[in-house]
């Protein structure tokens, strides 16, 4: 519900608030004082789309702002997602519109896009007015109020129907996908198996290309390798006869043997004994290994060359097609092998997705049976309802039928096309709202199927735009009394130009328009008592102190007491 809505710089309107609040307000006045303005400042509200146009001449931009409260959790989750709070069941919405045509919004206190004006307007808004009606004149926007009238159970079908619909879609397509591609997968799958037998061929190990460009390196080297370890070993512990040779190990055993023999006349030398002695085992270490070194270099065969660059060979080649090292070569093998496991399941795949997609054809056609069976119940229902209702509307001979007859296929909604029909008189042929009914009786035709769609499915507020037009007298009357009822579940905001309509109103608000200094400037007020006669009177007479008139307004809003 709406409680208030300040509107600054919208057209003729420069800075006014309408109480709005509960139950059904009528809004009225002259021609041009911008009765229209309060509508456009409502389709802001709800994400429509802005005219830079609108802005009041002068004005660097519009601004509207409206108090909404609200305990729907689906509002107040949609709230949270954008960013914004709802208060104590108080959301506050805004919209400006800048002279240049720049619009922003602001939902809950935070900055939003437009566009979450209009996801939030479907949970707390229906306007209705001559684009509205073009818009029911569309069938699935008639499907569509068929469907709210259905309720839960018509809902809940139509919510599995239509991720059934979207399963069976998305199934198809990939069923058609596998089997056009049958051939394009076949030479895939061969591709991949020769490469894969090429890999194996190799069989390589992550990170050996390192120790065989090491190993390579030794064995193209092996004689100077060989002639330089095995002169070092002698130079380190010599194994000559010659007792004029003295190797380096035998040097530093004599050096320790010496100093070990005076150590004790002067302390300082047992550091130096100490290092001589661990020299000698550093010398003899090295000599050993520098022995196993050369055997090792013995125990190479001559072959051994030719089979490690053979080796660096082959995986050079693999890695020109298949990966920088043997590392990348290794998964490009594992990724392979699994899409080969793939593709060659696919001919199974296949016709495992097919018995699934027949399956899931039937659970679409059942669903849509079901479905159909609940529409064409409602429709009976929705049509003697509304029917009853065009009766106290001044259509008197009016039958209203809501025809639901099989689609050749299957859509996105179901298999109906649902049609509005009329048949304005008894013996009439009835047809489409679209063709048979005026633009007075379409009025009463969408005002008959609010109030009976509200009674199963309410909107929080409802806006008329000139719901009355085209009609008067009785038959205005009698609108007024339904938007009073309709009041009673939902608001009703009435932008109306007849009393007979704005009697039945709880909330009376006058746009009134001051062209004093040149320019003009409209404002909003709220009226009550003898203000409320004589605007009465203006609309009954185009007179607002005229004697018959105002005892007119009286009676008429002695109706709506007396109802």
């Amino acid at each position: 519900m709406i409680e208030e809505l300040r509107i600054r710089d919208l057209g003729v309107i420069a800075d006014t608030t309408l109480p709005l609040g509960p139950g059904f307000t009528a809004i009225t006045g002259e021609t041009g004082a911008g009765k229209t303005m309060v509508v456009s400042a409502l389709g802001l509200l709800m994400g429509e789309r802005s005219d830079a146009g609108a802005v009041r001449s002068g004005a660097a931009q519009a601004r509207v702002n409206g108090i909404i409260r609200t305990v729907d959790p689906e509002v107040a989750e949609l709230v949270e997602e954008i960013g914004g709070d709802v208060e104590e069941g108080e959301l506050v919405l805004s919209r400006t519109v800048s002279a240049e045509g720049r619009s922003r919004a602001s939902v809950g206190g935070a900055s939003a896009p437009v566009g979450s004006l209009g996801r939030l307007a479907d949970h707390l808004f229906a306007v209705h007015g001559q684009s509205e009606q073009l818009r029911l004149r569309s069938q699935s926007a008639q499907r569509d109020t068929l469907d709210r009238f259905g309720g839960d159970e018509l809902a809940g079908v139509l919510a599995e129907y239509r991720a059934a619909h979207r399963g069976r879609a998305e199934l198809e397509a990939t069923v058609v996908e596998l089997t056009a591609a049958r051939d394009e997968r076949a030479a895939e799958a061969e591709r991949l198996r020769a490469e894969l037998e090429e890999i194996s061929g190799v069989d390589p190990v992550p990170g050996e290309e390192a120790e065989l460009t090491r190993r390579i390196e030794v064995l193209s080297n092996v004689e100077a390798l060989r002639a330089a370890t095995s002169t070092a070993h002698e130079a380190l512990a010599s194994e000559s006869d010659d007792p004029l040779v003295r190797d380096a190990t035998s040097l530093v055993d004599e050096a320790a043997k010496e100093v070990e023999r005076v150590a004790d006349h002067d302390e300082r030398l047992g550091e130096v004994l100490e290092t001589l002695r661990a020299a000698s085992l550093q010398l003899s270490e090295a000599a050993r290994e520098l022995a196993s070194y050369a055997t090792d270099l013995d125990e190479e065969g001559p072959g051994e060359l030719a089979r490690a660059n053979d080796r660096l060979a082959d995986l050079t080649a693999l890695f020109r097609r298949y990966g920088e090292d043997s590392a990348a070569v290794v998964e490009y093998s594992r990724v392979g092998a699994g899409r080969l496991a793939e593709l060659d399941g696919d001919d199974e795949r296949i016709d495992e997705l097919a018995a699934r997609l027949e399956a899931e054809r039937e659970r679409e056609r059942a669903l849509a049976e079901r479905l159909s069976a609940l529409r064409s119940e409602a429709a009976g229902r929705l049509s003697g309802l509304v029917t009853a209702e065009l009766r106290q509307l001044a259509l008197p001979d009016a039958d209203f039928i809501v025809s639901v007859s099989p689609l050749e296929t299957l859509g996105g909604s179901g298999a109906d096309e649902v049609q509005l029909l009329l048949a304005p008189h008894p013996g009439a042929q009835p047809r489409p709202i679209a063709k048979s009914a005026s633009g007075g009786e379409l009025s009463r035709v969408m005002l008959a199927l609010e109030v009976v769609v509200a009674g199963v499915d309410p909107v929080p507020t409802f806006v008329f735009d000139e719901v009355d037009a085209g009609v008067g007298g009785a038959a205005a009357i009698e609108i007024g009394r339904r938007l009073a009822r309709l009041a009673r579940s939902s608001q009703v905001i009435v932008v109306t130009h007849l009393a007979q309509v704005a009697a039945f109103a709880n909330n009376h608000l006058q746009v009134v328009k001051d062209s004093a200094g040149g320019f003009t400037e409209s404002s909003c007020t709220r009226l009550d008592g003898e203000a409320r006669l004589a605007e009465m009177a203006r609309l009954l007479s185009g007179l607002s102190d005229s004697g018959s008139a105002l005892e007119h307004a009286a009676e008429l809003l002695a109706l709506r007491e007396a109802d």
